[in-house]
């Protein structure tokens, strides 16, 4: 990408501005950009300088620098968000059956929420687990992204998005919409009071999490961190975990390279090692 050559028509992007983004962004979120990214940031961040009327990149980087509440937007126009209903399923068998093993779980975290479907297709299981909404176990739901969690709380979706959702399923957890809603779906209120939603930025010091958690879902997160920031999420993470906790993980995933701090116990699911 040449310093001074225009990527898109609108506005001038450098490299310069490349690499003040990926700056910005490793320091708000601990997010590191790959290079080849550029062209997404672009499209991105233009959307942010069209809605507050800037002129270009450099003054909306002053505007980010003057106001901390454009942080927010930044990391949200930023951050990729894709998901689905019981996304790579095995690991719902896999929650299925540590909760028939562990009949006094108390608390599972889903630390990458989205736009919830991933917390709601975990509730699904600990409902039917239950054979009731009303369970005594504390479903948290995180992101990073304020705007995905708005949508995650809404529990309103195309109806396409439960297309691999069982029959069973669709029956006792979604009610089709009518009127304005209609070719949406929702999940029902009992559903949607099984979940906590809540901002939280995994490179904080400090998360607003009760512990121990007896089950992470921590997937398909780790790889947008670098080597550091995995491995001081990761060891905030297992001593947040429980003694017999699971942490699982997307199948891209690999921690081999932290022996010391994760160990494998199945097709991408880990604990802790003792005394990490």
């Amino acid at each position: 990408m040449s310093e001074h050559q225009p990527l898109g028509k609108e506005f001038v992007f450098t490299a310069a501005h490349f690499n003040t983004v990926k700056t910005r962004l490793y320091q708000f979120a601990g997010i590191k950009l790959a290079d080849s990214k550029d062209a997404m940031v672009y499209s991105r961040l233009v959307r942010r300088i069209r809605a507050l009327k800037l002129a270009g990149f450099t003054a909306y980087f002053e505007y980010l620098q003057a106001h901390e509440s454009e942080h927010q937007e930044f990391i949200n126009a930023l951050t990729t968000n894709q998901t689905a209903f019981f996304r790579e399923p095995h690991h719902f068998e896999i929650l299925k059956q540590y909760l028939q093993a562990h009949p006094h779980t108390k608390r599972i975290w889903c630390a990458a929420s989205s736009t919830g479907e991933e917390p709601y297709s975990i509730a699904m299981v600990v409902a039917e687990h239950f054979g009731r909404f009303n369970t005594p176990i504390e479903i948290i739901a995180s992101d990073i992204d304020s705007g995905v969690l708005k949508k995650a709380q809404l529990g309103i979706y195309p109806i396409e998005r439960i297309e691999a959702v069982s029959a069973e399923r669709k029956k006792a957890f979604f009610q089709r919409g009518r009127g304005a809603q209609q070719g949406n779906v929702r999940v029902v209120p009992e559903l949607k009071q099984m979940l906590q939603f809540t901002r939280l930025n995994l490179v904080d010091e400090f998360w607003s999490i009760k512990t121990p958690i007896d089950v992470i879902f921590c997937r398909n997160v780790m790889i947008y961190f670098d080597k550091t920031t995995q491995e001081s999420i990761l060891k905030h993470m297992m001593l947040s975990l429980a003694d017999d906790g699971l942490y699982i993980a997307g199948h891209s995933e690999n921690f081999n390279m932290f022996p010391q701090i994760i160990k494998p116990v199945g097709q991408t699911t880990y604990k802790a090692v003792k005394g990490a």
